[in-house]
């Protein structure tokens, strides 16, 4: 990540994914938010810059919001606030499709340049894509309680809604995305901006995964970090 070569960067695995533990019972966004606060509790760290992409955007928002006092500055991509301000696409609904239709899907909603007629002409480019995001969701599916902590973590995501509590983040927020992105609409990071006083938004050229599309995204991401950016807290 280009951010590291100038922060030091906190990440961890959520709840019922990777390394972190996996417990079967009903998850919500608080208890993510309260994760989040619990670990930085862990390792002694009082304030710091925040940065959440796509449900770590849905965490980040939560997080802001319950533990306000923790961040200095917020970036918020790709991602939706839920409620009137629009949600990302329902993937809990493409749960019963084979892992190949799955990613054929994913891959169409995360840039919706990918469509059909794109498809029939870029065939050996889009083969690559598919092989190569199948490949990506093999590594790690055969650990004990995968499949259960991925379903854990969709019905969390299915009831994120902070559209109503947005307007008390008095942090700069930084809101970002992909003018392509099928998945967290621009139309739901503008609705986002509206409800945010003072936040700033900023589309790129790319979908759901604008930050590697579009080399732009994060020398805009390292600026409004570093405070250079205009934006200015909601006070």
């Amino acid at each position: 990540m280009p951010i590291a070569q100038n922060l030091e960067i906190l990440a961890y695995d959520q709840r019922g994914l990777g390394q972190t533990s996996k417990p079967d019972i009903p998850y919500a966004m608080v208890d993510y938010a309260d994760d989040a606060n619990a670990l930085l509790e862990a390792l002694r760290w009082d304030r710091c810059l925040v940065m959440g992409i796509s449900f770590g955007g849905m965490v980040a928002q939560e997080f802001a919001l319950r533990y306000p006092q923790r961040v200095e500055r917020l970036v918020l991509a790709c991602t939706s606030s839920g409620g009137a301000g629009g949600s990302s696409y329902p993937l809990h609904e493409l749960v019963n499709l084979s892992l190949e239709d799955y990613v054929r899907c994913i891959l169409q909603l995360s840039d919706i340049r990918r469509h059909a007629i794109w498809r029939e002409a870029n065939p050996v480019q889009f083969q690559a894509l598919l092989d190569e995001a199948l490949a990506s969701l093999r590594v790690g599916a055969d650990e004990p309680g995968h499949q259960m902590g991925a379903r854990r973590q969709l019905k969390a995501r299915a009831h994120h809604d902070t559209y109503d509590r947005l307007h008390e983040l008095q942090m700069a927020v930084y809101i970002c995305g992909g003018l392509y992105d099928g998945i967290a609409k621009p139309a739901n990071l503008k609705a986002m901006q509206e409800r945010i006083l003072g936040s700033r938004l900023e589309l790129f050229q790319g979908g759901h995964l604008f930050y590697i599309q579009d080399p732009r995204a994060f020398d805009r991401i390292k600026a409004f970090l570093r405070g250079d950016l205009n934006v200015k807290p909601n006070v």
